[in-house]
């Protein structure tokens, strides 16, 4: 595999045949720039076949104006960047999954553009700066020089292929929108694979190291929709709900209706000792505090709690907290035997909460929570 890749190297990374691809400058503005640095959603059942098929159609020198690729506004530009991307990271001998945090990464920072600007002195598909020592400003524009700084980064991160692909783009990057790779992992799957397959042996890709390789054998799961941790879904804004959350269908009935009855109360305001009992009403007494919002809605269930959280950290059985499930109780603050505030998992990695004075009922992600203890009432 070695000697095929060197021969890609040398056969697909000539400064002729990529002359094209370096040539392709977009005079991005400070505003375009940022606008890449946005959060949306992930772009989910990516077609891969039709990808594939669109991808093959420009790299055969169709027309972008002609060829649609989805998720792509301006294909003829960033096709050639991805090509370029993946045929360096074949080049360098790294496996596919890097090549797809490599092409995620450069979707969110520039949307594969080789941009001549960005936040501060950002440049290139990377957004690298030449001040954070990635290069001089000429060297980050060159979309080989970009890409193969970015894997050489990448592969020193230990147990980068353990990771999420927006976690390890993240340990790269350093951004300050952590969670905003997510969104491009399906398209930057379906880009590797329909590039990867166009180079000799590069559709198998290198095998991960037995020090790289996930200690349950498994892919990382996708960082794309609902991470474990809640972090996909980005500054969720309070008394929302993230789009794209459905309360789990294969969740405990009961865990649904409490679920569901909690959901209804988002936006609310907190009061502390307020019975849960009328939220929206005009008396602030009939609002939710942290407890009593885990009580009422269970009472909806037809499950009894008592009404305090040091009380309710001693109901149902304990339960580890990786071992979630929908309607978990979730303690912090204070001790794990006298815990300050309670939340109910929703699955997703997502919990809603009563947090305090001044903050109405919200959904937070899990990373947010120091979690002391877990109950399970069920």
């Amino acid at each position: 595999m070695k000697a095929i890749a060197v021969g890609i190297g040398v056969v697909f990374l000539s400064p002729v045949l990529l002359a094209g691809t370096a040539m392709m400058v977009a005079a991005a503005s400070s505003e375009a720039a940022a606008t890449t640095r946005s959060f949306s959603n992930c772009l989910h059942d990516v077609d891969t076949d039709a990808v594939t098929k669109q991808v093959t159609k420009i790299l055969d020198g169709a027309s972008g104006k002609d060829v649609k690729v989805e998720g792509l506004t301006l294909p003829a530009e960033q096709v050639p960047n991805a090509q370029t991307i993946v045929a360096t990271g074949i080049s360098l001998d790294v496996p596919k999954r890097g090549q797809i945090v490599a092409l995620a990464t450069a979707m969110q920072e520039s949307r594969l553009r080789n941009l001549g600007s960005g936040d501060r002195d950002s440049l290139g598909l990377f957004q690298q700066r030449p001040s954070q020592g990635w290069g001089t400003a000429e060297q980050i524009r060159d979309p080989v020089y970009a890409s193969e700084q970015f894997y050489k980064a990448l592969l020193k991160v230990k147990g980068w292929q353990q990771m999420t692909v927006t976690q390890a783009a993240q340990v790269v990057q350093k951004s300050g929108f952590p969670d905003a790779y997510a969104q491009w992992e399906p398209l930057a799957t379906a880009l590797q694979k329909a590039i990867a397959a166009t180079f000799p042996g590069g559709e198998k890709g290198k095998p991960a190291k037995d020090g790289d390789k996930p200690k349950d054998g498994k892919t990382p799961a996708s960082g794309c929709g609902p991470a474990e941790d809640g972090s996909s879904y980005g500054r969720i804004p309070e008394g929302s709900v993230p789009k794209g959350y459905a309360i789990p269908k294969d969740a405990d009935p009961r865990a649904r209706t409490a679920i569901d009855w909690a959901m209804h109360q988002l936006g609310t305001l907190y009061q502390w000792g307020g019975s849960c009992t009328n939220s929206r009403g005009p008396g602030p007494m009939g609002r939710c505090d942290c407890s009593s919002l885990m009580q009422q809605a269970y009472a909806k269930a037809g499950i009894n709690l008592t009404r305090t959280t040091y009380t309710q950290v001693n109901e149902g059985k304990p339960v580890s907290p990786d071992k979630l499930q929908p309607g978990d109780l979730i303690f912090s603050r204070g001790t794990a035997a006298v815990p300050e505030h309670v939340g109910m998992f929703m699955g997703a990695g997502l919990v809603i909460e009563a947090p305090r004075t001044g903050k109405p009922v919200r959904i937070t992600p899990l990373k947010d929570w120091a979690i002391l203890a877990v109950r399970r009432v069920l």
